[in-house]
């Protein structure tokens, strides 16, 4: 096993991709579809074989900067990657090209949920479980090397709250931020978070099939779930047997993108207390509050000019749509409530979907699956955005709450700021490229939108018409590829892989 962890970050999770072929291998099987089990079987094996060749060929990776090579390293898990994953798919998906089945993988791994094929059953169970997986995976990824790579370093959301700079190591993280290297802390707390994350995953499984969903389906609802990644092998929560108790049970899981605390218990003595005082908890429960109220207010007014003001139920289940949708939208997962069609029924008033596009651009907590600008980061903002108009009143006052409070209003709100206008020019050149293939200016900024935030069933709920992704040329899908990665992986850290300190280890 120290040998096998000693490999190259990137070889290990061939290795892992490799063996989780298998698992799409045996379900085909089952199912007595040979020509995709076959596909999976003889990829995994091939590709295994593969690995290993390479592994005894490159032998030791603890050389050089290991923090660099880890980002580079997940730079090409997001990139390079899915050029593996896609071969089991494209072989057995017959009727479909090569980049379409990368465009997939990579849309799996980053835990954006778009996918190419609008209508669920041209794809066989088999693949759909292999899309599923694969976002459950990247899921994971993303857990692991947020919490062992990016915090110590203070990138991916931490730098708003850390007193060092972005993209340098803190000198006070923790006791194994201090002594590990970069590969021992990313073996600890996989060790650490792996069985949460797959306790977690079974038992959303389990009570969706309780709830009435076939085993697969729920499967493949609970592993999308918990990685943000909106996968789903019926079309969304319209195709799910489950029903509002299936819908309600998603929503609880649903915390675990809002909050880090919600799956690290570094205080479990003070859980509630401390998950309750945490800046993007309550943030996250302001927005399901408020949001949800505003469209039910502004839908009531509709409901009373047309003499159905009455309708209580009605009324209920449009509250409940409108909660569960953004919540599913704030982290960036995407599912569609059932009932969100009865809002606009209820009144016959259109559902603005650039609401939708602020929730899924605002994105789910630091540190976890969810996708977006973070939490986080627009809390700092608006503490200095409150800061500042009490100075306007007030000009001789001073700011209070510590130390702690005075820097996130401070250095955590410019370097806040710096990643909001990076993020902001990233998806405005990425909406000119996408103009320049042909998209109109609406298509172009909600598929940019929809791969930057990692949220892929924006792009069908957003515009006033759904928009399909087999609309893109290969060009057009190659610039929403690249979108995806780099929304996946944050214009900052890529930015901070040019830190030449890092080049002269």
């Amino acid at each position: 096993m120290r040998r096998i962890l000693s490999l190259p970050f990137l070889v290990i999770l061939m290795g892992l991709g490799a063996a989780a072929m298998y698992l799409p291998a045996i379900y085909a099987y089952g199912q007595r579809d040979m020509h995709v089990a076959r596909a999976f079987f003889y990829g995994g094996t091939l590709f295994l074989i593969l690995t290993a060749m390479i592994g005894l060929a490159l032998g030791s990776g603890l050389r050089g900067n290991q923090t660099r090579n880890h980002l580079l390293a997940l730079l090409a898990a997001f990139s390079v990657l899915p050029m593996m994953l896609a071969a089991p798919f494209a072989e057995a998906v017959p009727d479909t090209t090569y980049l379409n089945a990368y465009f997939e993988m990579v849309s799996s791994l980053t835990t954006t949920g778009a996918t190419l094929f609008d209508d669920p059953g041209r794809l066989p169970e088999a693949v759909h479980l292999w899309r599923a997986l694969v976002g459950w995976m990247g899921g994971f990824l993303v857990w692991l090397m947020a919490i062992a790579i990016l915090a110590p370093i203070n990138l991916g959301g931490f730098e708003v709250t850390s007193a060092g700079a972005a993209g340098q190591s803190q000198n006070r993280f923790t006791q194994i931020g201090q002594q590990a290297t970069a590969p021992e802390r990313l073996t600890r707390y996989a060790r650490q978070l792996f069985p949460v994350y797959a306790f977690l995953t079974a038992v959303l499984w389990f009570f969706l099939y309780l709830a009435g969903d076939r085993s697969f389906v729920a499967a493949i609802h609970a592993m999308s779930t918990l990685a943000t990644s909106g996968v789903s092998p019926v079309g969304g929560m319209a195709g799910s047997a489950s029903g509002p108790g299936g819908e309600m049970l998603i929503f609880l899981f649903f915390a675990f993108a809002i909050s880090r605390r919600t799956f690290l218990f570094e205080r479990a003595s003070r859980y509630w207390p401390t998950l309750l005082s945490d800046p993007e908890f309550r943030m996250g429960l302001l927005c399901v509050a408020s949001v949800p109220a505003v469209l039910i207010l502004r839908h009531w007014l509709g409901a009373y000019e047309v003499d159905e003001e009455q309708n209580l139920m009605a009324a209920l289940r449009a509250f409940w749509g409108s909660m569960f949708t953004v919540l599913s939208f704030l982290t960036t997962t995407g599912f569609e409530s059932v009932d969100w069609g009865n809002v606009r029924a209820w009144s016959g008033l259109h559902t603005p979907g650039l609401l939708l596009v602020g929730l899924a651009l605002i994105g789910g907590g630091v540190g976890t699956t969810a996708g977006g600008a973070k939490l986080l980061r627009v809390y700092a903002l608006y503490k200095h955005g409150a800061r500042e108009v009490e100075r306007m009143v007030h000009p001789s006052s001073v700011g209070g709450k510590g130390a702690e409070a005075r820097h996130i209003r401070r250095e955590g709100a410019f370097i806040a700021w710096v990643f909001f206008l990076l993020f902001a020019l990233s998806i405005a050149a990425v909406m000119v490229l996408l103009a320049l293939t042909g998209l109109g200016f609406q298509a172009a900024s909600i598929f940019a939108i929809a791969a930057f935030t990692t949220t892929g069933p924006l792009a069908q709920v957003a515009a006033d018409a759904p928009l399909s992704y087999t609309e893109l040329g290969d060009w057009a899908k190659i610039i929403v590829i690249f979108a995806m990665v780099l929304g996946r992986l944050g214009t900052l850290s890529i930015i901070a892989l040019f830190n030449p300190d890092w080049w002269r280890a």
